[in-house]
């Protein structure tokens, strides 16, 4: 799953992206997850990574396109910024915050299924294994391999890993969705387990490394179903 970012606050634009984003999957067979955000400062307010690729547009109202690029490299090295812009003289300032290229308005489809497929190509694929998440002074990546279980604390999430601990706020519904794919699975309302890491289940317990975390009495029955899947498709 390739996780993009539109970041532009006209809706004729916004809805043409999405189209062309929609086209491309058609055509390719990418799969795609897009998060939208009207402007510069709604992107970098709480930034959290995890995009691939960022789509921002260079003229906004609240905070531009290029000011945003300049907070979110800070924050994140990886990420893939391309600019949309009617305004070529901006391209040059582009590679100040090392942006791999710019779309330039009216957009063409043709002309946007290159740059896409090239920004594609610029992902590693070892990024689609890896959960970022913000922490202070920038973005971690957690290999989801490592990662044992992600416990609730009030409004943070402790990601426990296999030598260690981070935290960060984050909600359990957002981040359940995000690792579903991934073979997590929420055992209750605090707990969400990686069941490659789950060693046993003892009583009403799931043990990962040693420690019993409580499978809630509504989640057993289906968590055992899906762990015994799992189980099958791996063995």
């Amino acid at each position: 799953m390739i996780e993009i970012a539109i970041v532009e606050d006209e809706q004729i634009y916004k809805d043409q992206l999405t189209e062309y984003l929609k086209q491309y999957e058609s055509e390719t067979g990418e799969q795609m997850h897009v998060t939208y955000f009207p402007d510069g400062a709604e992107i970098v307010e709480d930034y959290r990574g995890g995009f691939d690729i960022i789509l921002m547009d260079i003229q906004m109202k609240y905070m531009d396109g290029m000011t945003a690029a300049e907070k979110i490299r800070q924050l994140d090295q990886a990420v893939i910024l391309m600019f949309i812009t009617n305004m070529t003289q901006y391209a040059i300032r582009g590679y100040e915050v090392d942006a791999l290229d710019y779309i330039v308005k009216p957009v063409e489809y043709f002309s946007f299924k290159k740059k896409i497929q090239r920004a594609i190509d610029r992902i590693p694929k070892k990024q689609q294994d890896v959960l970022s998440i913000s922490v202070d002074g920038g973005v971690r990546k957690l290999p989801l391999k490592d990662v044992l279980y992600i416990e609730s604390i009030g409004h943070n999430l402790r990601y426990h890993m296999v030598n260690a601990e981070y935290e960060n706020r984050a909600t359990m519904k957002d981040t359940e969705d995000a690792l579903s794919q991934y073979h997590f699975y929420r055992i209750g309302k605090s707990y969400l387990v990686n069941l490659a890491r789950v060693d046993a289940i003892q009583g009403g317990n799931c043990v990962i490394q040693g420690e019993a975390l409580p499978i809630s009495r509504q989640k057993k029955k289906e968590f055992m179903e899906t762990l015994s899947r799992y189980m099958t498709e791996v063995m």
